[in-house]
């Protein structure tokens, strides 16, 4: 093969490589930008209306901000929790939803994608409910 080709060739991949770098960033930022006003318009004050009713039915949750999510933990144990957090690791950012159980030294963890991978404007109060609802059932039928 001739050095022209492969130099050639070599340059090509990494313009793409560029290009598709410059594209992903353009992709996060517009993804973080919008999670923060899902976050904020959303997500954070619904986690506090299902907390608020969940202290009625006497199962203790505090609505946690930490950085950029939202965390719904019960007051008995840190290792329960369900959260919403921004995921930029993909190839497309996505809202992915985690939650976690403990009991005794057995900690069992999920994760699911909101939306089923919608993009983030499209995500509504129906899909963070939905998503909390299955996720807090565990958590209050003991």
């Amino acid at each position: 093969m001739e050095i022209s080709d492969v130099k050639k060739r070599v340059f090509e991949t990494i313009e793409r490589a560029k290009r598709a770098a410059a594209e992903r960033r353009a992709r996060v930022n517009e993804a973080a930008r919008e999670y923060e006003s899902f976050l904020n318009q959303i997500a954070v004050p619904l986690f506090r209306q299902i907390a608020s009713v969940l202290k009625a039915e006497n199962h203790m949750f505090t609505v946690f901000t930490p950085g950029g999510s939202v965390r719904l933990m019960s007051d008995r144990s840190g290792d329960d929790y369900i959260e919403l957090a921004l995921d930029t690791t993909g190839p497309y950012p996505q809202v992915m939803g985690h939650s976690s159980r403990g009991r005794g030294r057995r900690v069992t963890e999920s994760e699911a994608a909101l939306g089923h991978g919608s993009p983030i404007r499209d995500l509504t109060e129906q899909d963070v409910l939905a998503f909390v609802l299955k996720e807090l059932e565990p958590f209050v039928e003991r």
